[in-house]
């Protein structure tokens, strides 16, 4: 059989991915130091020593050569504003005036679909330039936002997952939603979900700008449509903690608005998650949330420092997310980079092979995506990045001294970014290649 006449192919390279979560079980890794990953028509085919796997090609496949790199899976990024890509790096003292200032004047701008596409264009170039294959993403109350969204990523073949931002107060009246604005997210959801590898996510800004009438009728949508995603802010920021306790006094936490409106199960991603309690954190775990950890924008907007203690202690599913336009960068290595610092200064510490984890398998698995993508397992989708340990002369002078993988590990997530991804695959076609 020739080249020309099979649909696999074989990537040689070190190999790293996960199978379950090294906090908590110290076999959770694969490596495999001269490795060679074989897909086949867009899905891993089989993931092992090279070695023991090249006997095992088609005649005519030559492995594409990667050695002295790394591969693992694409980096999934759990929570991102894509309208705010423009706004990075605004400058404000908190969240609430920063939201007034740049957030919803920016966001008008999506009522133009010229502006949307080509806004969502760059923002997908961007992602795949810094090895992010999937990534939970906000739209803004436009229609037109979502369509222009889904577009782009389609076009791409690539796992995403995206949704209409619901909001009817507190907000400007020219970003307000109008009665029936659920339904038009229904409209979306029938559209776009599951349809190719586009996934629609239900998304309620976060309890202020929601009425109660609002928040009920979204969680009838997420009941009538339960393989959907649910995607909120939660616990950012004490002022923003404040605000919701003066609007939901019989509540007992922020967390336990959306829990007393039927928004908590699997498939829900709550961004921040910074002041929540051992009692949030346990309703979490039980009903199958996940938090979506933002370690750059907490830093940049002066929210607090997530406690992942307290989150282990309750075995929540955890991701780490840029939360661009507050993150300053699309790069997962940062946002990792970012997350081990947070840890630091709140008394933990996040080993790298902990930190890749998260962006890889730890994401899926809070997603309810695990066996899609996220790791190497057999099936599953092949969405992969190749990282180069020598893309920055400090980077290759660091990693020529290394005793062990996690010293690897924690050199590129402490000491790489864009530049250090040199190829993006998704569903195995390569969709970047880093300039010479």
């Amino acid at each position: 059989m020739s080249i020309a006449q099979t649909n696999v192919q074989a990537y040689r390279a070190s190999l790293l991915h996960f199978h379950g979560d090294p906090a908590f079980d110290s076999e959770a890794r694969a490596w495999h130091e001269d490795g060679l990953l074989v897909v086949e028509d867009g899905r891993i085919k089989a993931a092992g020593d090279y070695a023991a796997l090249i006997g095992s090609l088609p005649p005519g496949v030559v492995p594409h050569d990667y050695r002295g790199q790394l591969i693992t899976p694409g980096f999934i990024d759990t929570h991102l504003h894509y309208p705010q890509t423009d706004m990075v790096a605004s400058p404000s003292p908190g969240l609430l005036p920063w939201l007034e200032t740049y957030t919803f004047p920016t966001e008008r701008r999506f009522e133009d679909p010229a502006h949307a596409r080509a806004t969502a264009e760059f923002f997908l170039d961007e992602l795949l330039r810094c090895g992010t294959t999937t990534a939970v993403v906000y739209c803004t109350v436009h229609p037109q936002s979502v369509d222009a969204f889904f577009d782009a990523s389609e076009a791409r073949n690539l796992r995403m997952v995206a949704g209409k931002v619901l909001m009817d107060r507190h907000c400007p009246d020219f970003l307000r939603d109008l009665e029936g604005s659920v339904g038009t997210s229904a409209d979306l959801i029938e559209k776009w979900h599951k349809r190719g590898r586009q996934l629609y996510a239900i998304t309620p800004r976060f309890a202020p700008t929601s009425t109660d009438a609002q928040l009920r009728a979204t969680a009838e949508l997420a009941q009538a449509y339960p393989d959907t995603f649910i995607q909120t802010h939660v616990s950012e920021n004490k002022d923003e903690c404040k605000w919701v306790g003066e609007l939901h006094p019989q509540a007992r936490s922020y967390l336990d608005v959306y829990e007393r409106f039927g928004l908590m199960r699997p498939r829900a991603l709550f961004g921040h998650c910074i002041w929540l309690d051992d009692e949030d954190f346990a309703r979490m775990t039980a009903t199958g949330s996940a938090a979506a950890v933002c370690p750059t924008s907490n830093l940049f907007l002066g929210s607090g420092l997530f406690d992942f203690d307290k989150a282990d202690s309750a075995r929540t599913q955890l991701s780490l997310g840029t939360d661009v336009g507050a993150g300053t960068s699309f790069s997962m290595l940062q946002t990792m980079n970012e997350a081990y610092k947070v840890a630091r200064l709140k008394g933990s510490y996040l080993p790298a092979e902990r930190m890749f984890y998260l962006a890889t398998l730890g994401a899926a698995r809070a997603m309810g995506l695990e066996g899609t993508i996220g790791n190497f397992q057999p099936g599953a989708e092949a969405d992969f990045v190749v990282l180069d340990p020598t893309c920055t002369p400090l980077l290759a002078r660091r990693t020529r001294q290394l005793d062990s993988l996690e010293e690897l590990l924690f050199a590129l997530a402490l000491l790489g970014d864009d530049r250090t991804i040199r190829a993006t695959y998704s569903a195995g076609m390569q969709v970047h290649a880093r300039a010479a």
